[in-house]
């Protein structure tokens, strides 16, 4: 498994995922990067390695699920020929489990999110030759009890395997979330325990930052 990324000149690096990843990329104030953890890495990263002449992109989308990714998958990473590619997705995949009965139908159960999820990682280990990093998926819940927040636990066990099996870059998000939760409540990290607030987003940069040696 990868311990650390070694960035080269103009190489591309694309974030992928759902509402956390876009984080209102295409509103004019935030583009092209969102105002969450993307912005805050891919500046950091530029920052630290001006003369490298790096490319951020983000291809984020509110709503999705692997479902959704899978059906723009070629189009938003295959064809972008990312250097470096970051996936965080699964949060939705879970919670229209727990919504209302509308959402049933879009709700896409562990062995699917395995399923679909190595598909994907699978096209772009055949068409690209890229370092793919792996976030977890994660929640602002201190309740063990709580029924999405224990069936997270699948989703990100998929994620871990996945890790291990495509020579992927893991970044370890709930463990650490839980931890910190011990003296700030979730009610300071989210307002409804899946969007993180902006600080939140930059503490989600941290983490991907330390993870990926960057």
């Amino acid at each position: 498994m990868h311990s650390k990324i070694e960035l080269k000149a103009n190489q591309r690096i694309l974030f992928i995922g759902d509402s956390i990843t876009d984080a209102g990329r295409r509103d004019p104030p935030y583009q092209p990067l969102g105002n969450g953890y993307v912005h805050f890495v891919g500046n950091m990263l530029v920052a630290k390695h001006p003369h490298l002449n790096l490319e951020i992109i983000n291809t984020g989308l509110s709503g999705d699920t692997t479902r959704g990714l899978k059906e723009r998958w070629q189009r938003d990473c295959i064809e972008r020929r990312p250097d470096v590619l970051s996936v965080l997705i699964g949060i939705n995949d879970l919670w229209t489990q727990h919504a209302d009965a509308d959402y049933l139908p879009f709700a896409v159960y562990p062995d699917e999110y395995e399923l679909t999820y190595r598909l994907l990682l699978s096209d772009v280990r055949r068409e690209c030759n890229c370092v793919i990093v792996l976030m977890e998926p994660f929640m602002f819940c201190s309740d063990a009890r709580n029924p999405m927040r224990k069936d997270l636990n699948n989703y990100i066990e998929v994620v871990h395997r996945l890790a291990r099996e495509y020579d992927a870059v893991p970044v370890e998000l709930q463990n650490r979330i839980d931890e910190e939760m011990r003296d700030v409540p979730a009610r300071q990290w989210s307002s409804d325990s899946v969007h993180p607030y902006t600080w939140a987003q930059a503490w989600i940069a941290q983490r991907w930052l330390e993870s990926t040696g960057l």
